[in-house]
């Protein structure tokens, strides 16, 4: 490390303290006149002397004393583990300015957590539930496939436990890493059920491991909207969760489709049946048809029209366009997931529409965009393209942040006569 004496040094701190700090990271906390750090992360490093600052809850109080030691004393500011992981240090960098802070990370305690348990983090879900409500996260953990929680004394590893299971989530292995590298390490494997009345040390990490072969359970809630509803009340198959239509997108294709009461609808390449269960509300007494060739996604169609309480879903298994045959003449067709023989499926969904029907299709590659169009476009003369680039907020602390979802556009026809 080569601190800058005009730069705050944000250092991270293990549970050996200072022995497993480098020779230079030990001397520029000896030469900090002001030492900024939680309790837990100053209780590390007894031999360090300075004024000590306790960051607590009032975060912006700490940003006001960091700020009057720019330019007059020394500072530091010191954290467990990897300061930029779920810590204030994120926060203080982001008040007080970056280019007044060097950062030099320690293993976080998450990082210690997986390494102990010997499973990879690379696409888990992390999360610090001082800083998330509880019942945001619980919705996220039951679509995800590996769960890492910093838990806090209100949501305990059994609170989430118990939780989950009144939810109908006992699809998880867990394990409970308590006291991560310290003398009193200790690491509790054992099912939802094993933890919900368990007690543990206060500083724990809760992971969570989905067991293989286990779908994805509805939501629960009646606050089911007519559409857009979001993607996780609709039940799906791993591995291929995510691959539902998005519900801004799903929203925006129904208002394309123009669908009206009494309409035959079709929804080819259904998936879970998103977009033919909330276009069944729209069109009723008229029938939805949700076209899909695969067995798993076929029954899900089935369990989802269930739990939204549709009644004129129709499920059809079968490959498209094989099965158009024995169906109704379609007011309006929405064409998802269209891999493969694109000409051949597009001109039998518009051949099949009745004249001044709509076609509608999501399509999320460059390679399909480009082939889509050109089919399209010598089917009907005119092509409406939509692209659609969304991003949905998330709050991180204070601060308000966006998660970028998937690209995908929009095509429509109208088939003349």
């Amino acid at each position: 490390m080569n601190h800058s004496p005009s730069k705050i040094p944000v250092v991270g701190v293990g549970p050996d303290g200072t022995a497993g700090l480098s020779p230079r990271t030990r001397a520029v906390l000896a030469e900090a006149e002001v030492v900024f750090g939680s309790d837990a992360a100053l209780r590390l490093l007894p031999e360090v002397g300075g004024e000590r600052v306790v960051i607590g809850s009032d975060l912006p109080a700490a940003v006001d004393r960091l700020r009057a030691c720019l330019g007059k004393r020394r500072a530091a500011v010191v954290a467990v583990g990897d300061p930029l992981f779920y810590g204030t240090a994120r926060y203080l960098c982001e008040k007080v300015g970056t280019e007044h802070f060097e950062v030099v990370p320690h293993v976080s305690s998450m990082q210690l957590a997986f390494a102990r348990i010997k499973e990879t983090w690379e696409e888990a879900y992390l999360t610090d539930l001082a800083a998330r409500p509880l019942a945001e996260v619980l919705d996220k953990v039951r679509t995800a496939e590996t769960v890492g929680l910093f838990t806090t004394a209100e949501a305990t590893p059994g609170r989430v436990a118990r939780e989950l299971l009144a939810r109908g989530v006992d699809y998880f292995a867990a394990w409970v890493c308590e006291n991560l590298g310290g003398k009193d390490e200790r690491i509790t494997r054992g099912e939802l059920t094993d933890l919900r009345d368990a007690t543990f040390d206060p500083l724990n990490i809760l992971i969570l491991k989905r067991k293989p072969g286990r779908p994805d359970a509805r939501r629960l809630g009646a606050n089911l909207r007519r559409f857009g509803n979001p993607d996780d009340v609709f039940a799906q198959t791993r591995p291929k969760t995510g691959l539902i239509t998005q519900a801004e997108v799903r929203a925006v294709a129904l208002a394309q489709l123009d669908l009206h009461p009494g309409d035959v609808f079709w929804d080819v390449g259904a998936g879970s049946g998103s977009v033919a269960i909330e276009a069944a509300a729209l069109v009723a007494p008229g029938p939805s048809y949700a076209i899909e060739q695969d067995s798993a996604d076929y029954h899900l169609i089935v369990a989802n029209a269930g739990a939204f309480g549709v009644g004129n879903v129709r499920p059809v298994f079968g490959t498209a366009p094989e099965v158009f045959a024995g169906l109704p003449a379609p007011d309006a067709v929405f064409v998802g997931g269209n891999g493969g023989e694109v000409a051949r499926l597009m001109e039998a969904c518009h051949a099949a529409l009745r004249p001044g029907g709509r076609l509608v299709t999501n399509v999320g590659t460059l390679e399909m965009i480009g082939a889509t169009y050109a089919v399209l476009k010598r089917l009907a003369g005119r092509v409406d393209v939509l692209l659609m680039n969304l991003a949905r907020g998330v709050e991180q602390l204070e601060s308000l942040r966006f998660e970028a979802v998937n690209p995908t556009v929009l095509m429509r026809v109208e088939k003349g006569g």
